[in-house]
């Protein structure tokens, strides 16, 4: 697939850049240290899919994410995202202190909805929440960030170029879990009561 929809337009990131650790729960929940400075990670463009799985060589884990979608080098829209996880895998890695890419940046590791753009949005009111089955799992806003939106991009650009058509994912907050086959997960972004983006994924 490698790509997404902003409006009626197909754009392909060259990268998606993944912040971990932004939300302090979420941190506390997988028994992790406070980081003392921003955690990335990457996933490559084959990594976008549509399907959500809850199996590739292991069981996978959800994590919903507010994401941001760059132009000429700033935030441009905004969408909500699922991170898959292989989450043993991951666990073995860190233990040897090796990096997390076979865990994270696997085909199919990346979900999205539309992107809408963020002119006229107050970033700060943006929330994310997560149902599973018709149970909300998951519930996370911009001011709940470690590292806010504006933070993020400027620490990105100290290293790499942010080219059009890149997408940051901002972290996620407490309440990841396994997915399991035939769950509905629904994902909303909303902007105080208001309900940006709805989108529903059935896992296979």
């Amino acid at each position: 697939m490698s790509s997404v929809k902003l409006g009626d337009l197909r754009v392909k990131p060259s990268k998606i850049l993944c912040v971990g650790r932004n939300y302090l729960e979420h941190i506390q929940e997988l028994n992790n240290a406070i980081p003392e400075q921003m955690v990335v990670f990457s996933k490559p463009p084959s990594s976008i899919t549509s399907q959500l799985s809850s199996f590739h060589q292991e069981r996978l884990h959800y994590e919903g994410e507010i994401c941001f979608l760059i132009k000429q080098g700033e935030i441009a829209a905004v969408g909500v995202g699922l991170d898959l996880t292989k989450r043993e895998l991951q666990s073995r890695l860190k233990e040897k202190g090796l990096p997390w890419e076979r865990a994270k940046a696997f085909d199919g590791s990346a979900l999205f909805s539309r992107f809408i753009a963020v002119e006229g949005l107050e970033i700060e009111s943006l929330e994310i929440e997560l149902f599973i089955n018709c149970v909300r799992v998951q519930k996370g806003s911009v001011k709940q960030m470690i590292y806010s939106p504006s933070v993020i991009v400027e620490e990105l650009k100290s290293y790499t170029t942010l080219c059009d058509g890149d997408i940051i994912m901002s972290g996620t907050p407490q309440g990841v879990g396994e997915v399991h086959a035939d769950d509905v997960f629904l994902a909303r972004l909303k902007s105080g009561d208001k309900t940006l983006i709805e989108i529903e994924w059935v896992a296979s």
